[in-house]
């Protein structure tokens, strides 16, 4: 396979965890690096030998370096349609970290872009790759636990619990995030549900926003919350399947608890992030007419395949199943209908269009 330049916009703590799986794919190698801090800047040029000319500051300037094959966008939410905005205009392919956009007004705006001249492009639903989720969809697809009924999902953080005292950031400004645990965890489960189930047909919400003020770092100020910290909402899906969702920041004791149970005509199964290569599935014996517990175990890797995805995009032959444009764009149309149905106190259809 060809090899393929990368271009890295956004240089923080997601930046290391990312660079350590691109390294470990033979078909890319990192041209370029892009961050506002400069220390970041030196430190990733640095480390990548990068000379001064593929460190920019800006990134309009890094899309444009002919050098750079397909860009990497790991920055804050606001960020994120603008980026990927510049790199439609420019024809240059991308990946972007979730959610998609701030809002359903610049998915709009990007998709419009899209259709008139689309690129390949993926965005960062990580968890699509998690081996256990994977195996789960290959299960559904095969029949194994008959018709889907229904299913729960649970995504739990613990760090912003008011016993931690955690200082007010981006990640609690709208102006930056859009929304909260909307946008940063449930964007996750709206992607895990259309990879295991298909689409959304209707929803009904609740969000609140549990701790309404929080200090700013290093001084006596506290700042407003005006986001989501807590939301839940049940739905149908197009195929009549049933859901549950639930998502928090404040829940002491989940470091990053990703959870699903799935319930068929003709059993159970149960995958989570806590114990990524293991697949929990119950089904009732022919013959004795019992209950039985499987763990199936996972190989591990399908981290990593996601980067291979993006490399088998970029060479023209994408696998099935890989969170592309779309899939953004659709996760933003659910989570809009979300935030309205909250506001609206009221079941809503999802539309996709």
């Amino acid at each position: 396979m060809k090899t393929f330049r990368l271009g890295i916009i956004g240089l923080g703590d997601m930046a290391n965890y990312h660079f350590q799986q691109i390294s470990a794919v033979s078909a890319f190698r990192i041209t370029a690096v892009c961050d506002v801090h400069p220390e970041r800047l030196a430190s990733a040029g640095n480390r990548l030998g990068l000379p001064q000319g593929k460190r920019y500051a800006d990134y309009a300037d890094l899309i444009r370096d002919p050098d750079v094959d397909a860009v990497v966008s790991i920055t804050p939410n606001h960020l994120h349609a603008d980026i990927m905005k510049k790199c439609l205009e420019a024809g240059k392919p991308f990946m972007s970290e979730k959610p998609f956009t701030r809002t359903v007004e610049e998915a709009e705006e990007l998709l419009g872009l899209y259709l008139r001249r689309p690129v390949p492009a993926m965005i960062g639903f990580s968890y699509r790759y998690t081996p256990a989720f994977r195996l789960a969809r290959q299960l559904i697809q095969a029949g194994k636990i008959g018709r889907v009924r229904t299913f729960s999902m649970q995504y739990l953080q613990g760090w912003g619990a008011a016993v931690y005292r955690q200082p007010y950031v981006w990640r609690f400004d709208k102006s930056v995030a859009g929304s909260g645990t909307l946008g940063d965890l449930g964007s996750h489960m709206i992607d895990l549900a259309h990879f295991l189930f298909g689409r959304f047909q209707e929803l009904s919400s609740q969000m609140a926003t549990l701790i309404p003020e929080r200090q700013r770092a290093g001084t006596d100020e506290r700042a407003k919350v005006e986001v989501d910290d807590f939301v839940s909402f049940q739905a149908f899906m197009q195929n009549g399947t049933a859901g549950i969702f639930q998502t928090t920041r404040n829940a002491i004791g989940s470091e990053n608890q990703l959870e699903v149970f799935v319930y068929g005509d003709a059993g159970t199964l149960h995958a989570s992030t806590v114990n990524p290569g293991q697949l929990i599935w119950m089904h009732v014996d022919e013959e004795t007419g019992l209950t039985v517990e499987k763990k199936l175990t996972v190989p591990p890797g399908a981290r990593l395949k996601q980067w291979e995805d993006f490399a088998g995009l970029l060479a023209g032959v994408p696998d099935e199943g890989l969170p592309d444009f779309m899939a953004g764009y659709d996760n933003q149309r659910v989570i809009e209908a979300v935030i309205r149905s909250n506001e609206w106190k009221r079941t809503v259809t999802v539309s996709y269009s």
